[in-house]
């Protein structure tokens, strides 16, 4: 149980949602009563008829905001929740003080500072943060506090008056020139814009034909391996990025560019020559484990393994975070606390061993704009990391597969290198050349535990190796079959959520 402050009744903690407050109460003994706000107390009105009557004259009163005087929101305690602030004011008159315990983020900054504005508590007031819902985490939280940051509620604040502009004055002009009931608003129309000229660019787009050969080769010791044709007579084969999309033809004209009875005739030559390898050229190469998740990267993946939505990826983390099991889910940080890194070596150490750990603590440097580094990336809470399997009877299955991947992305953060090597064999075939590229792994690393995009890291790994018949340079190969292989340059793709998420966020 969290050790109280030496106070003489009981101390009221505040938090967002109910499921959140039955977590911490766990953790909290006598002298603490913990009641959800649920969710904001006080917010803009949703139209004139809402506002107090000294504004409803007002031009601007539909907007609830005065944009005479500096933008100045009008805030009104909705109907709906008039029945939960006469229950927390109830609360507070036998409290001997306040602890806010909403979210870490501008939202939870901002719920705490209205509750402030519209209990009017006379007892001291203390505002708790903390990135995980553990025993631990509450302790500290309980021995640190602080004041509200007035910098945090602005932010909000802005944020909040920015969308009531935008969708207030811009949905309605939707509706006269475009159709009803749609909407516009300050990151949704960003996305829209996007969506377009992506569109426009496919519209745009004129599709180009070409062709090269696909061969496949034979050893004399009955290997046998795959090779695309890449020049004839010194002249490169073009790919789909040589053609300009706007006009289909070729930016660099010195390319060759074959029709289909160029490509067969070429083969019906070259069936005629020996294939013989004349280079193999072998690579090593590394690859770095990815860094824990924000909620970007976390929404993204989500998607591209199981097909969730945003929507669906965040009520899931934000399960998961209530009921304990991971750190605050809205985070643009990809850092970790000292003990969160040592949480993960250790696992790390005790389920693949010394050999698959990091020589050093792995240190994640945030790539977006405007992060907040102070907060820690999305990861397992506690110390140490609850194993998933662990967890199974008390996650449903979405649930499961999520944490799943946290887990996995937290742990592989601190794994070691993975080392591979990339072989390319080189053949001519009179004055042809055809080449092919391989990849074996020589120390899998952290794809282990974890590999992007992908459900079974282990079956993946086979996957991702393209391994290719020993050859010498020199050495004279067979034809087992060379045909012509034709090609249709594609517009670019549609957004999916997922690289539609990515955007947004490269833009900042």
């Amino acid at each position: 149980m969290a050790k109280k402050p030496q106070t003489t009744g009981t101390s009221l903690v505040i938090v967002e949602s109910p499921a959140k407050a039955r977590t911490i109460g766990r953790f909290l003994g006598r002298g603490f009563t913990v009641e959800a706000s649920i969710g904001h107390i006080r917010d803009l009105p949703e139209g004139a008829k809402e506002v107090p009557a000294e504004w409803k004259k007002q031009p601007w009163a539909y907007l609830g905001v005065n944009v005479d005087a500096d933008f100045e929101p009008i805030y009104i305690v909705p109907k709906e929740k008039a029945a939960q602030v006469r229950k927390l004011r109830s609360l507070l008159k036998s409290a001997s003080d306040l602890y806010l315990a909403t979210d870490e983020d501008r939202e939870g900054e901002a719920i705490s500072w209205h509750l402030c504005e519209v209990l009017q508590p006379k007892v001291p007031i203390h505002r708790l943060v903390f990135h995980e819902i553990t025993a631990e985490a509450i302790q500290e939280a309980l021995r640190q506090p602080r004041q509200i940051d007035e910098n945090l509620v602005r932010a909000q604040e802005t944020r909040r008056i920015v969308d009531r502009l935008f969708g207030y004055d811009v949905s309605p002009l939707l509706w006269r020139k475009i159709r009803p009931r749609l909407s516009a608003g300050r990151v949704q129309s960003v996305a829209v814009r996007l969506i377009v000229e992506r569109e426009r660019q496919r519209m745009a787009f004129r599709s180009a034909a070409y062709w090269d050969l696909a061969a496949e080769l034979t050893t004399g010791s009955g290997g046998r391996f795959e090779a695309q044709l890449i020049s004839v007579a010194s002249r490169r084969i073009p790919s789909s990025r040589d053609f300009d999309a706007t006009t289909g033809e070729l930016k660099d004209p010195s390319l060759l560019l074959l029709d289909q009875p160029q490509a067969e005739q070429l083969a019906a030559r070259l069936l005629r020559a020996v294939p013989r390898v004349v280079e193999i050229e072998d690579k090593p190469y590394t690859t770095r484990p990815y860094p824990p998740f924000t909620t970007s990267t976390l929404q993204q993946e989500a998607n591209r393994k199981f097909g969730f939505t945003a929507r669906h990826t965040m009520q899931l983390a934000q399960s998961l975070y209530e009921n304990g099991h991971i750190t605050y889910m809205r985070t643009d940080s990809t850092n970790l606390a000292a003990a969160a890194v040592q949480a993960a070596r250790d696992l790390v150490a005790a389920q693949y061993g010394n050999e698959y750990l990091s020589p050093q603590p792995r240190v994640y440097q945030t790539k977006v704009k405007n992060a907040q580094e102070a907060h820690e990336a999305i990861r397992p809470a506690g110390h140490p990391f609850d194993l998933p399997e662990a967890l199974r009877g008390q996650l449903s299955y979405d649930q499961f597969r999520l944490y799943d991947l946290i887990w996995k992305r937290t742990i592989a953060s601190q794994m070691s290198d993975a080392r591979a090597h990339r072989i390319t064999i080189t053949v001519e075939a009179d004055d042809a050349v055809f080449q092919v590229t391989g990849k074996t792994i020589e120390f899998a690393g952290y794809l282990r535990a974890y590999v992007e995009g992908a459900d079974d890291p282990e079956a993946n790994l086979a996957e991702r190796e393209i391994v290719l018949p020993p050859v010498q340079p020199g050495e004279s190969l067979q034809w087992e079959r060379l045909e012509p292989k034709g090609h249709t340059t594609q517009p670019p793709n549609r957004y999916s959520e997922a690289s539609l998420t990515r955007a947004l966020e490269e833009m900042g």
